[in-house]
């Protein structure tokens, strides 16, 4: 998934084997620090590992963190299934319901338009003068813009 460039085409590179299992070693790691992450995505009929969504907190500084991000990426034979949206949508209610989180934010370069939709599925709105830089590229970067996206969560009953 993770060395498909058309997975990766709104992400600076493809990965390589190596730089996948890192990034597996990572999500693992966000579990045990803050009690929730990615989950591997499964599905039952067909693969058992399509891909992940969840729950992270960003590893960078911006106008909007510390914040938790709902994210999700899928290898592309799972597109257009309603797969992130489903998952997405049990990210956020968990983070509403177990974490009383008030906001989850999520983000992606403008031309984006599959996540940008799943984010607008999800209730979720951009305001312009939210987007932003993203600080772990370079200046010169074609995707250091990004869009954020705000979704405000009901407390907890």
């Amino acid at each position: 998934m993770n060395a498909d460039p058309l997975v990766m085409e709104h992400f600076p590179r493809v990965l390589s084997r190596d730089e996948s299992d890192i990034l597996a070693d990572r999500i693992e790691a966000h579990f045990e620090r803050h009690g929730f992450g990615l989950w591997a995505v499964e599905i039952r009929a067909s693969a058992p590992f399509a891909g992940f969504v969840g729950l992270a907190v960003p590893s960078f500084e911006a106008s909007f963190t510390p914040c938790v991000e709902v994210g999700w990426r899928l290898a592309r034979e799972h597109w257009g299934q309603g797969v992130a949206t489903e998952g997405a949508r049990a990210a956020v209610e968990l983070a509403s319901r177990d974490l009383g989180l008030h906001e989850v934010v999520a983000y992606t370069v403008p031309a984006n338009r599959r996540s940008r939709r799943v984010m607008e599925k999800l209730g979720m709105t951009n305001d312009p003068s939210d987007d932003f830089d993203h600080p772990e590229l370079p200046v010169e970067h074609p995707l250091r813009r990004h869009v954020l996206y705000r979704l405000t969560l009901a407390a907890p009953r």
